[in-house]
C-alpha cells in the first residue's frame, strides 16, 4: 500500500521553525527559551521567545550591566544567524530575504523575524502593496 505525503500545515511549520530555534539557542546558550511561538504570515515569520536569559545574565542585568548583556544577545544572534536562516529556509521551502533579531530584559522577550522572498505568481508576477504617497 502506497503512502501519500502531503505538505505540512501551517501550524505545523510553525511548529518545526519554533522547535528548530529553541534548539539553536539552547545549543548556542546552554540553555532554551522556556517559551516559544512562531507566527506566518505571508511573507514575514516571526518567531518570539520568552524567558532566554540566562542566571548569569540576570545577575548581570540586577548589577546594573543591561547593557553588557545586550550586546552579548546581539553578538549571539549574529552568530546564529546563518544556522536560524537555513532551518526557516529548510522548513518553509523559501528564501529569507532578510532577518532581524532583538531582545528585551523587561520583560525577557527575544524575537526573530525572518522576511522572505515574495512568491511568484502567475508568469512571474509578483503581488505586492505599496504606500500610499498622499
Amino acid at each position: 500500500m502506497l503512502s501519500v505525503e502531503s505538505d505540512p500545515t501551517r501550524g505545523q511549520t510553525a511548529q518545526a521553525i519554533s522547535q528548530a530555534v529553541v534548539r539553536l539557542v539552547r545549543d548556542y546558550t546552554g540553555r532554551g527559551p522556556t517559551q516559544a511561538h512562531t507566527t506566518i504570515n505571508d511573507n514575514v515569520i516571526v518567531v518570539v521567545l520568552r524567558d532566554t536569559l540566562l542566571k548569569a545574565e540576570h545577575s548581570l542585568v540586577a548589577d546594573g550591566q543591561a547593557h553588557a548583556v545586550m550586546d552579548m544577545r546581539r553578538r549571539f544572534q549574529g552568530t546564529m544567524r546563518r544556522e536560524l536562516v537555513a532551518a526557516v529556509t529548510e522548513h518553509t521551502g523559501r528564501t529569507v530575504e532578510a532577518f532581524l533579531s532583538d531582545n528585551a530584559i523587561a520583560p525577557d522577550v527575544a524575537v526573530e523575524v525572518f522576511i522572505l522572498e515574495p512568491r511568484e505568481f502567475r508568469h512571474g508576477e509578483t503581488v505586492s502593496c505599496k504606500p500610499d504617497p498622499g
